[in-house]
């Protein structure tokens, strides 16, 4: 039974404090979508300390102090411990896809749709995710730090430039995807005000049979949004719309 002096922390505050012991590579090779969601199986729902590679040994050690729990190997399931490494675009093959900008956690990857990328090197947390993206295996991964792996090849100051850089990047999708949302919900709007002209539906029975399918699809799609974000409305036109990057 631990003492009041050194009480068992909250979930939230476990929760937070695991984040914090993360290298914030945002890879998703521990299993989860990024470093945070690991920390809060780790610390809600006893996931295992042993699945960060880009932490490594070091890392196993850092969680079990937190947790309170023994020191184990790292998971070769997830991956093995390594230096750290860059990826590297081949500007001769790089057609300009822009799906590795996208694939990319930490935006660290610049450039244009049929235009030339290039990686931020100091930027870049060596997640890999950008290569199975490419569609031509233009990019590769460069060793940085020979000799030196784990946390010996990452310091407090990468992980918490990386986690800033995932977080902005968050919340950029987030407020773009509210953005169109938004822009989608008036166009439904403006389309529900003359259904006639827009459907080129006459008959006032098939009209207002019209009207009321379309107002029930737009009551499930605002029951579906979190409160407080942008009424947006299913759309045929959303799937053709440019989505801001």
């Amino acid at each position: 039974m631990p003492s009041d002096a050194n009480p068992v922390p909250s979930h939230s505050l476990l929760e937070r404090r695991l984040n914090d012991a993360l290298p914030q590579t945002q890879c998703t090779r521990c299993g989860y979508p990024d470093c945070h969601a690991y920390a809060t199986a780790m610390a809600i729902e006893g996931a295992p300390i042993n699945q960060c590679p880009p932490g490594g040994a070091e890392g196993i050690s850092r969680l079990a102090a937190l947790t309170g729990r023994p020191i184990i190997p790292l998971n070769p399931v997830n991956g093995v411990e390594g230096p750290r490494r860059l990826a590297v675009i081949d500007e001769n093959w790089c057609i300009g896809c822009t799906l590795c900008i996208k694939a990319c956690p930490v935006d660290c990857i610049v450039g244009a749709s049929k235009v030339m990328h290039t990686v931020i090197e100091d930027q870049c947390t060596g997640c890999e995710l950008c290569i199975p993206a490419c569609p031509v295996d233009c990019i590769s991964l460069r060793e940085v730090t020979p000799g030196a792996t784990g946390w010996q090849a990452w310091s407090a100051q990468h992980a918490a430039s990386a986690r800033a850089r995932y977080e902005f990047r968050a919340a950029r999708l987030a407020r773009d995807k509210q953005d169109q949302e938004a822009r989608l919900a008036a166009k439904a709007a403006a389309k529900l005000e003359d259904l006639a002209a827009h459907s080129g539906i006459q008959d006032p029975a098939a009209l207002a049979h019209k009207q009321s399918v379309v107002q029930a699809a737009l009551a499930r799609a605002r029951a579906q949004r979190p409160e407080g974000a942008p009424r947006g409305a299913p759309n045929d036109e959303s799937e053709h719309e440019p989505r801001p990057d």
